[in-house]
């Protein structure tokens, strides 16, 4: 049972992840581990997590097709293969555990931490598209939204630079693009947890709320501010989110 002191506290923690994961994604990194602290099994942190992340993830990318950066239409293919990758990934992670990825995953986000360090230009501008859209949308929308339903961290980091590197969108546009993928993948993952139980509505509309206002104003920032404000925000989210996976992979050894 949550109590009462603790609302006010899991809006907050709503407010400042709905904040840094409508810029730069990693939003978990900050909600999973307040989830946790209150006594929630892992599974249960993880559905209430997707439930209150699916309100941050809507907000922002309804934000970002209001400002124009993203015309809905056109992410529809995409949407709907991230829905099915997802619901993919969350009957897989039940019969798996996702160790393996556990120890992979902080690897890749070094590279694309370094790759965007050494590439200051990258996501400047519109660029030419490397993939035709069509394959872009089935591969990356299957395999991304595969591991936000089997995994999840890091999940708005590669679809970002796969829309820099695969269809030579800018950082802004990419950025934009990207929550309504992810709102494809959370709310298809939160459909599973919903089935078995594993979403506890007090503490994730109370985050949720957090989260609807703290992606409005992320996502306004993104559109007046563009590349030079998310880069930073980008590159520390991404290594704050490698630190904490390799910590959480090696702790028990």
């Amino acid at each position: 049972m949550i109590e009462a002191w603790q609302f006010p506290l899991l809006f907050g923690t709503g407010l400042l992840a709905g904040f840094v994961d409508s810029i730069a994604g990693g939003g978990g990194l900050i909600t999973l581990p307040v989830l946790l602290s209150f006594g929630f099994d892992p599974q249960a942190a993880l559905g209430t997590n997707k439930l209150q992340a699916s309100f941050g993830s809507g907000s922002a990318a309804w934000h970002y097709a209001a400002a124009k950066t993203v015309p809905l239409p056109d992410c529809a293919r995409g949407f709907l293969y991230s829905v099915i990758g997802a619901a993919i990934g969350t009957l897989v992670v039940q019969r798996l555990r996702p160790a393996l990825l556990g120890h992979a995953i902080p690897v890749l986000l070094l590279v694309v931490a370094a790759y965007v360090l050494l590439k200051p230009n990258l996501g400047a501008a519109d660029l030419h598209a490397r993939m035709e859209r069509g394959w872009f949308d089935l591969i990356f929308g299957l395999c991304i939204g595969f591991y936000d339903g089997f995994f999840g961290p890091g999940t708005g980091t590669f679809w970002t630079m796969a829309f820099m590197l695969g269809l030579g969108f800018n950082m802004t546009r990419a950025t934009g693009y990207t929550k309504v993928m992810n709102f494809g993948s959370n709310l298809s993952a939160l459909v599973f947890f919903l089935l078995r139980g594993k979403v506890d509505f007090a503490a994730g509309l109370a985050m949720g709320m957090g989260e609807l206002i703290g992606a409005r104003i992320g996502s306004r920032m993104v559109v007046t501010k563009g590349t030079r404000f998310i880069r930073p925000v980008f590159i520390s989210v991404v290594l704050a989110l490698t630190a904490r996976l390799l910590y959480e992979s090696y702790r028990h050894r």
